[in-house]
């Protein structure tokens, strides 16, 4: 018998599952934000905006944990369908702050649309207290691993 693990060790394993499923589940979200003239980086971003008080560019970068040239690429396109808007921090003239717009709020409910239609698609199999014990374990994976 070998001592090196095949693929039953590795199919076994969270970290494997997880990102075949989160791949599945980005792929199809992605198809349905699309249809919305987005990508999930914006869905993102409309969702950090949604989160929190207006913020700047750069403290959005810092919060999400990506670059700050991302989170101006993203309200660039943004602004230009008109769901956020860039506005002089009246405290501190340099700093601009975005905040969402009603058609902001609107493109992000359909993006929360979007998305459990893709966890209904993707959990069809499961029974309800299935779903449900899923969808709990993953928020406390999230709350522990992810910042926010």
């Amino acid at each position: 018998m070998s001592d090196v693990k095949g693929s039953a060790a590795l199919r076994a394993t969270l970290v494997f599952n997880l990102g075949t499923l989160g791949a599945l589940a980005a792929d199809r979200f992605a198809a349905r934000v699309e249809e919305l003239g987005l990508k999930p980086k914006h869905a993102g971003l409309l969702a950090a905006l949604d989160a929190g008080s207006a913020a700047s560019q750069q403290e959005l970068a810092a919060r999400l944990g990506v670059a700050p040239s991302l989170i101006v690429s993203l309200a660039d396109q943004l602004q230009a369908l008109g769901a956020v808007e860039r506005l002089r921090d009246p405290d501190d003239r340099r700093r601009q702050v975005l905040t969402l717009t009603p058609e902001g709020r609107r493109l992000l409910s359909r993006c929360a649309e979007a998305a459990e239609a893709a966890d209904a698609e993707l959990a069809a199999g499961l029974d309800p207290d299935r779903r449900a014990a899923l969808a709990e374990g993953l928020r406390a994976l999230g709350a522990r691993h992810v910042p926010h």
